[in-house]
């Protein structure tokens, strides 16, 4: 994938990649209004964390200014969320126009970035992807997630008795993300994949965990949640998400009717950790022209097994 202008940045370059960690420093309190780019496995655009979106939700819960260096870092991890997110290599232009930044600004954060080998040039050299330093990290964090280890033999299991996919989420930066994907073997699947961010309040493991949350915490991830229209069916009234909310938490599981995908429906469960907060969840994936109509049998009462079964792998004071 990548050209002769991927290669490691030369010296002079590495020089200008560090002075633009001192530069974006200089201007600690200056976040632009950003435009939203669209998130992996061609998902609508509001998936996507825009820049001063994902700058300001590595900050929360700590004080940016106290922090030396912290709007920098924030401006740089702004821009790899966007390589990241891209469907397709972005050059610097789009980064500046989606990011907000001006293109020199852009260019020196590109710039450090391949010089550690977070990115690499793609195509023509003028465009970038994430690089193999990156990928590496996040081998090692998929690996070695406990979630993960606890959870794929019950994950293995599920998708045998459904034959469906199976997806293993956690919350991220008030959306959840998948750590895990079995496919279904069927010809038709999903086409998402590790690493796929989805909505808290249209996706079945969005929906799943805002259901154990308290009020005030509900509440404070409902005020920030974009309710953007993904299908038709997609709830974007904020009083009909909240009774969606209280109707899965009494009955004990999600649903998801096609309204993050058209043509697509899934059950969504939590698992709870040790601590008795959500550790992650579980959620089975079809197209509606295969849901079986026994949905209890074939596909409820297994998931809800399986989150139960990882739990207890978590943990002993870990229950669903």
């Amino acid at each position: 994938m990548p050209t002769s202008a991927a290669k490691n940045v030369s010296r002079p370059a590495a020089k200008t990649a560090s002075k633009a960690v001192a530069k974006t420093a200089s201007k600690p309190g200056s976040k632009p209004a950003l435009k939203p780019t669209s998130k992996p496995g061609s998902r609508p655009a509001t998936r996507a964390a825009t820049a001063d979106a994902v700058a300001g939700k590595i900050g929360a819960g700590a004080d940016s200014k106290a922090v030396a260096g912290a709007a920098a870092f924030s401006k740089f991890i702004a821009v790899l969320q966007l390589i990241a997110d891209a469907q397709t290599p972005p050059n610097v232009a789009k980064l500046s126009a989606a990011s907000g930044y001006p293109r020199p600004t852009v260019h020196r954060i590109v710039a450090a970035l391949q010089a550690e080998g977070l990115i690499v040039a793609t195509g023509s050299g003028s465009t970038f992807g994430l690089g193999p330093r990156l990928i590496n990290l996040a081998s090692h964090s998929w690996e070695r997630s406990d979630l993960r280890l606890a959870a794929v033999d019950a994950l293995m299991a599920l998708r045998d008795v459904t034959a469906e996919t199976i997806h293993l989420a956690v919350p991220s930066q008030g959306e959840m993300v998948y750590i895990e994907k079995l496919e279904s073997p069927h010809a038709v699947r999903m086409a998402s994949r590790i690493g796929t961010r989805v909505s808290l309040t249209s996706s079945s493991v969005g929906k799943a965990y805002m259901a154990t949350l308290g009020t005030a915490e509900r509440e404070a991830l409902l005020k920030d949640a974009p309710l953007v229209r993904f299908t038709e069916h997609t709830l974007t009234d904020l009083d009909a998400v909240r009774r969606e909310l209280d109707a899965t938490a009494q009955r004990g599981y999600a649903e998801d009717r096609e309204e993050n995908e058209v043509s697509i429906c899934c059950y969504g469960s939590a698992i709870r950790g040790p601590d008795g907060r959500v550790a992650g969840c579980v959620s089975i994936s079809m197209p509606t022209f295969r849901r079986r109509a026994d949905a209890r049998t074939s596909y409820i009462e297994p998931l809800l097994a399986a989150c139960e079964a990882i739990a207890r792998r978590l943990g002993p004071a870990s229950g669903r």
